[in-house]
């Protein structure tokens, strides 16, 4: 199930050394006592106790994930998820994001404000223990004023953050009267003090991230928006508000201000999840116009679920429990799917579309084009993993089933055109599901232990061991010629791919299996395909895909990632699919040789070394291998200029070249690809991929600008 935007993370990889011979050697009394002494002495000095909030500042991924760019927006999310929990309580319905000069984000809410009160027992101010106490907060009482239901981190969500900022400033309007307190590096800098009288209730914190501990404090005015426009339509009601008041230099920084320009959006949703279907659905072709939408409360457990169908091939669906993301499901999304099947076939049978011979409809069958969002809310999430990945609560199961199947059920009764072109469109994915068994039971019967031969063009690598096994897909024969001689053959496999591969956001898994070359990737793989996929059969940990540097290798590199994204999402979130990032130029100093892997890097190396674009010799590669560099070299300009040489494919570097730079794990430079939001990934393939022209003409035109250097 997809989730999060893809994003590529550079993973620089070390070789292992080379292992030692074993010696065996009989130890000596003097070794046996100096080893003994050694292990005693670790004692209870050796452990060392973090006071408050210490720990955050010594381990933040373990609290936001990433000191990266990732974990600096997560800051923005803590915060703004208190103004959320006050909103799902009926205490709030206006939240306000603010970006300020000098990397300063300020978010207001109109909820109650924090208590600002003494403690009875620890004997400060509430709103000092919120911000300065791990678990501190009112997400944790069984009864009283806190929280029935709540998201973010469970109470150490502001208090990570004041943690992680050098200032943080908190106001509160409580109490006919306004409350502020100040802090630098999670220390307040005096009591909580009144500083004047009011007649609105809210909190505001003011934040500025440590530059110490981050990477970047530049935000991400785009993430920011599409975030809390999701955030938006899971609340149904709240009115979410963003403003950037950053200084020029700071909005120049942020590329992606291009996408949306203006200084201030909001967001409201009424129809709330129901909205969200039609927005994730704006450039499909939906099977029916009714959008399903229902919302029940059973107990202490509330549900909301809206679906439509569309033309799809795949699934979309995207669970949530107390609005967080839940990727790998969990119980919400098993009672779902029980019920749908079930409530599908057995309208399918007494409206007789369903004959008395006739199979039942398959969990695969009704989830065909599916666009699907699930949204719980419980008081006590039990979640597995520290990503909340998937929700563990057994009792959300027949709660969501029952309620989904009855009001499923009523929707379909009411609805007998839209019941119609549903079941329609299960009944063809039914038949294109046994063409596409049959298609693949002729490619891949065999497993291969049965004698199951993996492709000619395959060129395997020696190692069984799948974790130590890579496998590169490399654009053409002749690329694919320098990669076989210059791997390294006991863990580097080589498939080469000839020409476009199928576009599979058009395809069903048959049409995938009739192409050549993408029945080549997936017998290579080992891991079947549908619902025959097995991850564990995976034949190679990492698959890199290594094209040309050009808009060709481009083309290539995106419809194969769209294979991956539909067919195979597990070896996404798993981790195994990365990009290899072959150089653009090499630049000889005398005898020294230097990759530049980009132009960003070429501006750098020009303003290292105090080279102008007069003191460089360029050429581009017309052939090779040595052949083709001897040709160069003979057009290479004597004097002091530096040559340069451009190269517009993998297949023109001989394959020493290609070892060194590409394919050696002490030099390369890989690309993870990594998802980080479902929604926004599958409309991102939706508009590039799909049938439709005009979102694909807009989205070029959006984007054209911060395009450079293209190479046509």
């Amino acid at each position: 199930m997809p989730k999060r935007v893809t994003k590529g993370r550079v993973v620089k990889e070390k070789k292992d050394p080379a292992p030692k011979k074993k010696v065996i050697k009989k130890a000596s009394a003097t070794k046996k006592t100096t080893s003994k002494a050694a292990k005693s002495s670790y004692s209870a000095k050796n452990i060392q106790v973090l006071e408050g909030l210490q720990a955050v500042r010594k381990r933040p991924g373990m609290y936001i994930g990433s000191t990266g760019v990732a974990g600096l927006h997560h800051l923005i999310w803590e915060v703004v998820d208190n103004g959320i929990d006050e909103a799902m309580g009926g205490h709030a319905d206006t939240i306000t994001i603010k970006l300020l000069p000098d990397h300063w984000v300020e978010v207001t809410d109109n909820g109650r404000g924090i208590p600002v009160d003494i403690h009875p027992t620890k004997k400060v101010s509430a709103l000092q223990l919120v911000l300065a106490t791990l678990h501190a907060g009112g997400k944790f009482g069984e009864e009283g004023g806190g929280y029935k239901v709540s998201g973010g981190l469970h109470g150490v969500g502001v208090s990570v953050v004041n943690a992680l900022s050098t200032d943080l400033t908190a106001t509160v309007h409580r109490d006919g009267k306004i409350w502020t307190q100040s802090y630098k590096i999670g220390k307040p800098q005096g009591k909580v003090k009144s500083i004047g009288k009011t007649k609105t209730t809210g909190t505001t914190i003011a934040f500025h991230a440590d530059p110490s501990i981050f990477e970047t404090l530049n935000y991400d005015w785009k993430y920011i928006v599409d975030h809390l426009r999701q955030q938006a339509y899971l609340t149904k009601g709240i009115r979410l508000v963003m403003i950037d008041e950053r200084s020029a230099e700071e909005k120049e920084e942020d590329k992606t201000a291009v996408a949306f320009p203006k200084n201030s959006y909001q967001f409201y949703f009424e129809g709330g999840i129901g909205s969200y279907i039609r927005h994730i659905n704006k450039n499909r072709e939906p099977k029916h116009e009714q959008v399903f939408y229902t919302e029940k409360q059973e107990g202490d457990i509330s549900v909301e679920i809206a679906l439509q169908y569309t033309g799809d091939f795949t699934e979309s669906l995207h669970a949530f429990a107390n609005n967080i993301t839940n990727p790998d499901g969990g119980m919400h999304v098993s009672g779902f799917r029980t019920a749908l099947t079930r409530t599908l076939n057995s309208y399918a049978r007494n409206k007789a579309i369903l004959k008395e011979k006739d199979p039942n409809l398959t969990g695969d069958d009704v989830r065909e084009g599916l666009t699907a969002i699930i949204s719980v809310k419980i008081p006590n999430p039990q979640f597995e993993g520290q990503t909340k990945a998937k929700l563990g609560n057994p009792e959300v199961k027949p709660v969501v089933d029952g309620i989904f199947a009855e009001q499923f059920t009523i929707f379909l009764e009411e609805n007998p055109k839209d019941a119609e072109n549903i079941i329609g469109q299960c009944l063809v994915a039914a038949k294109a599901r046994n063409a596409a068994k049959i298609a693949r039971d002729a490619v891949l019967r065999k497993s291969a232990l049965d004698g199951f031969t993996l492709p000619g063009k395959l060129a395997d690598c020696s190692s069984r061991k799948a974790e130590n096994s890579e496998l590169y897909i490399v654009e053409g024969d002749s690329a694919g010629g320098s990669a076989k001689q210059g791997r390294d053959r006991h863990t580097q496999a080589i498939l080469p791919l000839r020409g476009k591969v199928l576009n599979v956001e058009r395809a069903r898994i048959d049409k995938i299996l009739a192409n050549n070359e993408l029945k080549s990737l997936i017998i290579a793989l080992g891991t079947n395909i549908g619902e025959m996929f097995d991850i564990e059969k995976l034949r190679y940990h990492k698959i890199i895909i290594m094209t040309d540097a050009d808009v060709d290798g481009s083309h290539i590199r995106t419809l194969l990632l769209t294979m991956f994204f539909r067919y195979f999402p597990e070896l996404i979130y798993h981790g195994n699919i990365y990009v290899a990032q072959p150089p653009l130029y090499s630049i000889k100093r005398g005898k020294d040789v230097e990759w530049i892997y980009n132009e960003t890097a070429l501006a750098d190396y020009k303003k290292k070394y105090g080279v102008t674009d007069e003191d460089l010799n360029v050429s581009e590669d017309e052939g090779e291998g040595e052949e083709a560099t001897e040709k160069k070299e003979e057009k290479t300009k004597p004097g002091k200029k530096l040559n340069v040489q451009r190269y517009k494919g993998l297949g023109e570097m001989n394959p020493e070249q290609l070892w060194e730079t590409t394919m050696d794990p002490v030099n390369r430079v890989l690309k993870q690809i990594t998802v980080e939001d479902a929604e926004k990934a599958s409309e991102i393939f939706d508009i590039l991929m799909g049938s439709e022209v005009a979102p694909r003409k807009k989205f070029i035109q959006t984007h054209a600008k911060s395009v450079k250097n293209l190479d046509i």
